[in-house]
């Protein structure tokens, strides 16, 4: 939470009013973890400026120091969570980059793991976005369609080279995205079955694997089929060399 807020101050120091970084991360932190815990009960919309300014232990004067509005309060929320999500997910290592099937594997494995540590804010994205005014619903529209996008050009890459089997890249991408979202819009149903978060990464992934699969992963089904076509054929052969 502190990290992410003094990427906030940084971003908007020409709006935030209290510049020294010791003073304002730890404000920051505390406005921002109101509104989270606030928008969860009540919903963004019905909070008031009044109940912020009680959870957070600042005053309504406090508050507009560094916002003067609850839509810019929302505009920095998003914007984090939107530039965070860019910045890690266009970020793959050198060595999953020209493997197709290892950078879609990366992509989940991060996608989740960062909504695990950014729970709250990927929630607030998720559950609140119908209620966001015009351009804050837009904005939120854009980081869903960043992240297919990034998804599907690896998709294209592995059609490309053969280890996937796609016709419709987009679509599949599309319908790989709520996976993704699972995990964090509903934790309750996870935490309840005992299911850890390496276990869903890999179920993710071994999904996906089977869906896409292409030539260079032929599926068992059609092994088991070839295999059993030459045991006949070996057979056939056979019977007719004992004739």
């Amino acid at each position: 939470m502190e990290v992410l807020c003094a990427r906030i101050l940084e971003r908007h120091r020409d709006s935030i009013r209290v510049q020294k970084t010791h003073l304002a991360v730890p404000n920051l932190t505390r406005i921002i973890g109101a509104t989270l815990t606030l928008s969860n009960k009540h919903g963004f919309h019905a909070t008031t400026l009044r109940q912020l300014a009680e959870a957070s232990g600042l005053s309504m004067g406090g508050l507009y120091t560094y916002f003067d509005s609850k839509p810019t309060l929302l505009s920095m929320i998003l914007g984090e969570v939107a530039e965070t999500a860019a910045e890690v997910l266009n970020s793959p290592p050198a060595n999953v980059k020209q493997d197709a099937r290892k950078h879609l594997h990366w992509i989940i494995a991060t996608h989740i793991r960062m909504s695990e540590a950014m729970q709250p804010w990927f929630v607030f994205c998720f559950m609140e976005a119908k209620s966001f005014p015009a351009a804050e619903r837009q904005r939120a529209i854009e980081m869903e369609v960043m992240t297919e996008k990034i998804i599907a050009d690896v998709l294209r890459q592995g059609v490309a080279s053969g280890v996937f089997a796609i016709d419709q890249i987009t679509l599949t991408a599309s319908l790989i995205k709520p996976l993704l979202q699972d995990w964090y819009v509903k934790r309750w149903k996870y935490r309840r079955r005992g299911t850890s978060i390496e276990a869903y990464i890999n179920a993710v992934g071994s999904f996906i694997d089977a869906a896409v699969a292409g030539r260079a992963r032929p599926s068992r089904v059609a092994t088991t089929s070839r295999a059993k076509s030459r045991q006949t054929g070996a057979s056939m052969a056979a019977g007719r060399t004992r004739q």
